[in-house]
């Protein structure tokens, strides 16, 4: 996928203008957060499963090695083969190899994140094999020929209306207004190509070290058709994802739904071990693993290790306020929202990237609701100093900067000036109450008044409060 974050303020501005994205966002809104909290409200052991979810993870982050390898042996002993793959070219390469060795011309795919940071889709469909999106979201941004705008509900961006005309475009049948009937109208486009597909293509939520498993949690039952009735099973998957135990997977499967939409659990949790053995029904005949770095080592080493904590439920940005008015394509690259913010600078450059970590209030809500407690503001606040140190910033915007430090490091002087600018701005807005414009905010004034202040300044405010309470 070719980034497009060095363009966010543009992209920004777009999706603000966009209707029918405005009146998408405000559906997902009332959903997925609201849910999130009633599911954890209802388990009272919620917070110390999330104790026991990060302790595994912290373990796992400091002897990755051990269980990576572990992992690798056990697919090997029940019949599978592991590729290790330091980029994603690399991961693509192998991929191809293995679909051209079964001689697949189609592959069906269930939802991938892993997929879209590869760029498979393309890349298979340069090389001569056609990628067949089977999760409806995906499904969606496929015949739509864009790209997931969220990690958990691909096509949160489009409306209904927007789905019944793409359905009418694609399948050229009537147009459908019910969502039930447009859910039937895309199995009967799908179902036949789970059987005339030579591969099936799915990502992994997590990798069991201790069998050489892995597991898929959907709410759809399309990876599960995905991977048993091709005859190559292709896992992509990023090394974090692995963890020791089944009984450690059992801690995440609880804190995975409840965090992503609020379940108490994915309607189908699969476990896959290998290719299908002698006296199974099913399955498929080799079992493949693409075990992706793409720079995840050198985040392991590096101030951001607390991110590969992630699990990839989506609650950081369900919860985000900025995600939730401009949505995920403003972002410009695989991973959206709070996690994106904090993630793509380490995985596309911060010259690409640097605008993500700037567009958060730092509310600490996507901190707050994240299962893995991930100090996303803290990382976030991070990359905006490095930003700063390499002189990425425009240079007002390090001047600004540099005066206000200057300032703040003298408190007589910053108090002074505080007060001189309160009591100007109330001078000259006192008969309106407000201003329409102001030098050096324009970002706040192209879409709203600025209020005019009392003529005081917030410390003089404060203290007032404090000796009449």
């Amino acid at each position: 996928m070719q980034p497009t974050s060095h363009a966010f303020k543009q992209n920004v501005h777009r999706a603000l203008g966009d209707a029918d994205l405005q009146k998408s966002l405000a559906f997902f809104k009332a959903g997925f957060a609201v849910k999130r909290d009633e599911a954890a409200a209802r388990l009272p052991e919620f917070e110390a499963l999330r104790d026991t979810g990060i302790a595994i993870k912290k373990h796992v982050l400091a002897h990755l090695d051990f269980y990576l390898e572990r992992f690798a042996t056990n697919v090997e002993k029940a019949g599978g083969q592991v590729h290790w793959c330091s980029t994603p070219d690399d991961g693509r390469k192998a991929v191809l190899e293995i679909l051209r060795t079964y001689g697949a011309t189609t592959a069906t795919k269930s939802k991938s994140m892993v997929a879209e940071e590869m760029g498979i889709n393309e890349f298979l469909e340069e090389n001569g094999i056609e990628p067949v999106e089977t999760d409806l979201g995906e499904y969606i941004v496929q015949l739509a020929h864009e790209k997931p705008s969220h990690i958990l509900a691909p096509a949160i961006h489009k409306t209904k209306d927007q789905v019944a005309d793409l359905f009418l475009a694609r399948h050229k049948t009537k147009r459908l207004t019910e969502a039930t009937d447009m859910v039937a109208e895309a199995r009967q486009f799908l179902r036949p190509r789970y059987l005339a597909a030579g591969a099936g293509i799915t990502g992994a939520n997590f990798l069991i070290a201790e069998t050489g498993s892995i597991i898929l949690v959907t709410n759809e039952g399309n990876a599960e058709l995905t991977q048993i009735l091709p005859k190559v099973h292709i896992v992509l998957a990023t090394v974090e994802k692995v963890i020791p135990t089944l009984d450690d997977a059992s801690t995440f499967l609880r804190l995975l739904a409840r965090s992503a939409t609020g379940q108490e659990f994915g309607t189908y949790t699969t476990l896959a071990t290998g290719p299908r053995r002698a006296g199974d029904p099913d399955g498929p005949e080799a079992f493949h693993v693409i075990l992706l770095d793409n720079g995840r080592t050198k985040i392991l080493n590096s101030e951001f290790r607390e991110i590969l904590r992630c699990i990839k439920c989506g609650a950081c940005m369900n919860a985000c306020p900025v995600y939730g008015t401009v949505g995920g394509h403003a972002y410009g690259w695989v991973y959206p929202g709070p996690i994106g913010a904090a993630l793509a600078p380490n995985l596309i450059g911060l010259e690409e990237a640097r605008h993500l970590p700037n567009a958060s209030t730092f509310c600490g809500r996507c901190e707050s609701v994240c299962p893995m407690r991930i100090p996303l503001p803290k990382l976030m606040r991070q990359w905006r100093e490095q930003e700063h140190v390499k002189k990425l910033s425009a240079s007002r915007y390090r001047w600004g900067l540099g005066l206000w430090a200057f300032a703040a490091k003298r408190p007589t002087l910053y108090a002074m000036g505080a007060r001189a600018g309160s009591r100007i701005l109330r001078c000259f807005g006192a008969s309106r109450g407000r201003f329409a414009s102001l030098p050096l905010a324009g970002g706040w004034t192209a879409t709203r008044d600025f209020p005019a202040p009392e003529g005081t300044t917030f410390r003089t405010a404060w203290a007032r409060r404090g000796r009449s309470g």
